[in-house]
Order: C-alpha cells, then structure tokens, then sequence
C-alpha cells in the first residue's frame, strides 16, 4: 500500500471512528437521562452529568441566536480549511502520519459537535438546522482548587463538563504542542522543497 493510501485511509478511520464513538455516548446521554442528572461512575471523582450547551468547547456559550449561528459557522469553516489542508498534504506527500493523525482528531472532534448544533435541534423539535444544543456528559472532579487562586477557587480541577468530541480536539491540540518542533520542521522541509522545485 502507498503512502499516500495509508494516511488517507488513517484519516477516514479516525475521523469516522472518533465521531461515531462521540455521537453513539451522546445519543445513550439523550435517551437514557434527564436534562441534569448526575449518575456517579466513579465515587464523586467522576460522574456523568447531562448538560446541553450553545456549542463552544468545556460548556463555554457565545451570544444568543446570532453567536450560535456564528459559532457554527465559524467551526464549519475552520473543519474544511483543515480537511482541505490534509487532503492537498497527502495528495503532495507534505505530511507524514504522526501530522495526519493527530489533525485527523482535530477535525473528528469539531465534526461530533458540529453535528450536534446542525441536527439535534431539528431531531429533537427545539430549534432550526445549525441551532442545536452540543451535549455535555463528562464531569470529572479530580481535586479542589484552593479558595485563594484567581477565578477557579473554591472548584474542582477540572471543573468543565466536556465531550468525547472536545477530548479528540483538546488531546489533538496538546500533541500539536508536545510536538510542535516535528510540525515546523515538515513545514519547512515542504517549503524548501517546493522552492527547489
């Protein structure tokens, strides 16, 4: 098998997997549980908690009807500028696998939400297409956080309720980080090599 076909068949199977796994725990949330309820899966360290958001990663919201619409909007755009982007690396072999993989989580996780804000609203009757809610469920209280630190005092670490799709877009964006050295270096191996062309 070519390069070219490894990575390409890499990014369908994570993007597929990751957002069918996202959509399947969402969907057993939605039909299984009431708006709110808590049920603990691991002492009060861990719990399922349902909440439904405006769309933002951790619970965030952005403005009323015209920042919803924006916001999905916006991650739209951004999810087909990257898909596009891995799509012409691979095409050009300006990518190598580690990249492949770890944009392909990026991608899957802005697509399982993105779902959510296109389609929930009209399966579930309470809003138009590109207005529904992002289901939340992953509430995690790991630790407290000391009353005297800024802003988060008083919490828990890490006090947002999150997403299978906000862990793919989250740990995608860390591997970024980690690996930041190996990115940049692709970038300017690809650059030189298109000026020596």
């Amino acid at each position: 098998m070519s390069k070219q076909k490894k990575l390409s068949l890499a990014f369908i199977i994570i993007v597929v997997v990751a957002v069918v796994i996202d959509q399947i725990i969402k969907i057993w949330v939605k039909t299984n549980m009431q708006l709110g309820e808590v049920i603990p899966v691991f002492g009060h360290w861990f719990n399922l908690h349902f909440i439904e958001n405006e769309g933002m990663a951790f619970g965030l919201s952005f403005g009323e009807n015209f920042g919803k619409l924006l916001l999905s909007l916006i991650r739209v755009g951004v999810v087909s500028f990257i898909i596009y982007y891995i799509i012409r690396s691979i095409r050009r072999e300006q990518i190598d696998m580690l990249a492949t993989c770890v944009l392909s989580l990026i991608v899957a996780g802005a697509l399982g939400n993105i779902v959510d804000s296109a389609f929930y609203g009209i399966a579930y009757h309470y809003a138009p297409f590109m207005y529904g809610r992002v289901v939340d469920m992953f509430d995690f209280h790991l630790f407290p956080i000391p009353d005297g630190v800024p802003i988060f005092g008083g919490s828990y670490f890490f006090p947002a309720i999150f997403n299978f799709a906000d862990s793919c877009v989250t740990i995608g964006i860390i591997l970024m980080i980690c690996f930041y050295k190996h990115f940049f270096k692709n970038e300017n191996e690809n650059k030189e090599a298109a000026t020596e062309k």
